[in-house]
């Protein structure tokens, strides 16, 4: 039996393996170091703004956040999972996504007074206008990434991310002790735009040429175009909270639930991220040999939910520890919906793997419609959440998310020949351990009536004493146990080469 989808003894697993494991070592090194400096970033810049500040530009972020899915028109997923891409259609793509992101820039300033309007509130059109400069730098970024991307130049991405990163916080930080306030955050995301698009198009030593016309471009956009409707379609779902709570509680609700929010979604793209930037890739090349493909995706979700539930059933059990211990006691009102986006997180997390087998297997409009039908749902769902309030809202988004996982699974089962089934019971069996084990701990924190830091300490130690014998009774338990040791393994072996 083959130990993880990373160490096969064919030698075309072994060659495709080496380069996943490294790539996997590479990126989760700098997404680790992202990940220091962002949530370093939520906690310290929480210390110096209040929750109005973070509430006003959540509010222009989740409207207008909805461009930065127009401009990249799913293209940089396009050029990274064609079989083949001449130089004439990567400049041909260049094109188009600058050019996206100059009329969504335009259309950014010009909506400005409309989101004012909307939110009822004057502080937001200045807002939106300085952010609008943003979708015209990511457009032009976005194939230098993809490019970098697709030939698996990941240490290159790496660099770029975490240097972008470590730039955009330093300039937010000054500014904030200087008393920009709400400010601080608009400088940061304009600087690291800027920083990340400088540092990609150095990394990739390529140059655009004049866009002309060429084969194969009909099948590229039409890629992007399905894609991106599907993408469309999740960051509405997925941002919608955060604009009816801004819309109909106000600032000061939303910059608690921000809060919450962003200690959830830190850490979350920080490792699905990598992950997808590595698996999609590999998985596409592989995307026609079954039995090779369904050992990637099998392993690929193991380790991603092994990372991901851990956290978040942890986060969630002591969601009121973990905000006064980061945050301080005035941001206790995030608690509550820490906890709650927590969990939903989990299983936010076991449906990644569904979208990498849409998009390797080139099921974009598949993907599509997929979107179409679940986003409707969660939509639906989060209306139903507001006569309780923001709590409600919060429970009603992660209600969505725990609905549309089985409703994934059971849409690629119908449309590709992926191990929809096995998916399941192994995403279902992580989502069950990880979620007992977390409560254990819980429940005996709280029989003992624990200081703050001294609960995360306790529970985290009865979490694990827990999952040790988890081990020692499940054989299923023990064999995922042993398939991510053995990956991890690998990766790590890569990262010293």
């Amino acid at each position: 039996m083959t130990t993880s989808g990373f160490n096969d003894t064919e030698p075309k697993d072994r060659s495709l393996g080496a380069s996943a494991a490294k790539g996997a070592a590479v990126t989760l090194a700098g997404q680790g170091l992202k990940f220091f400096l962002q949530f370093g970033g939520i906690v310290l810049l929480a210390r110096l703004l209040d929750p109005t500040d973070f509430g006003l530009v959540a509010m222009v972020v989740s409207i207008v956040g909805v461009g930065e899915v127009l401009r990249d028109f799913g293209l940089s997923s396009a050029a990274i999972q064609a079989k083949n891409l001449t130089a004439q259609q990567k400049s041909n793509l260049f094109w188009i996504n600058t050019t996206i992101g100059a009329l969504l820039a335009i259309g950014c300033f010009a909506a400005a007074p409309l989101l004012a309007t909307f939110f009822d509130e004057h502080r937001i059109q200045p807002i939106a206008q300085v952010l609008a400069i943003t979708f015209l730098l990511s457009g032009i970024t976005t194939q230098f990434r993809a490019g970098l991307a697709r030939g698996m130049k990941f240490k290159k991405l790496a660099i770029a991310d975490v240097a972008a990163q470590a730039i955009g916080l330093a300039v937010a930080i000054a500014c904030a002790l200087n008393g920009a306030g709400y400010w601080s955050m608009v400088v940061q995301q304009v600087v690291q735009s800027a920083a990340i698009l400088l540092l990609c198009a150095t990394f990739s030593r390529w140059l655009p040429s004049l866009p002309r016309r060429c084969d194969g471009m009909r099948a590229l956009t039409s890629f992007g175009w399905n894609l991106m409707g599907a993408q469309l379609l999740q960051y509405a779902s997925k941002n919608m909270d955060s604009v009816l709570i801004g819309r109909q509680f106000g600032a000061e609700p939303l910059g608690f639930y921000n809060r919450a929010s962003q200690l959830v979604t830190s850490p979350l793209n920080q490792i699905n991220v990598p992950a997808s930037s590595v698996a999609i890739p590999v998985l596409s090349r592989i995307s026609e040999d079954k039995i090779r493909y369904d050992r990637f995706i099998i392993r690929g979700q193991l380790c991603l939910m092994s990372a991901i539930v851990a956290i978040f059933m942890f986060i969630a059990a002591h969601s009121n520890a973990v905000v006064e211990t980061l945050l301080g006691a005035n941001w206790s009102e995030s608690a509550t919906f820490l906890g709650i986006l927590a969990l939903g997180a989990t299983f936010q997390a076991a449906s990644y793997a569904t979208y990498w087998v849409f998009v390797s297997k080139g099921k974009t409009a598949a993907l599509f419609r997929y979107a179409i039908i679940s986003r409707v749902i969660t939509v639906a769902i989060l209306f139903a959440g507001i006569p309780w309030g923001a709590t409600g809202v919060a429970v009603a988004y992660a209600a969505g998310l725990a609905v549309i996982w089985p409703l994934g699974l059971l849409w690629i089962h119908f449309v590709t020949d992926a191990p929809a089934y096995k998916m399941l019971t192994n995403g279902a069996r992580t989502l069950v351990i990880y979620g007992v084990s977390a409560g254990v701990g819980a429940v005996t924190t709280q029989a003992l009536t624990l200081e703050r830091g001294l609960e995360l300490s306790v529970g985290f130690l009865v979490m694990l004493a827990s999952l040790a014998l988890t081990v020692a009774v499940s054989k299923s338990y023990r064999s995922d146990i042993r398939d991510v040791i053995d990956i991890v393994r690998i990766i790590r072996k890569r990262a010293v080469k």
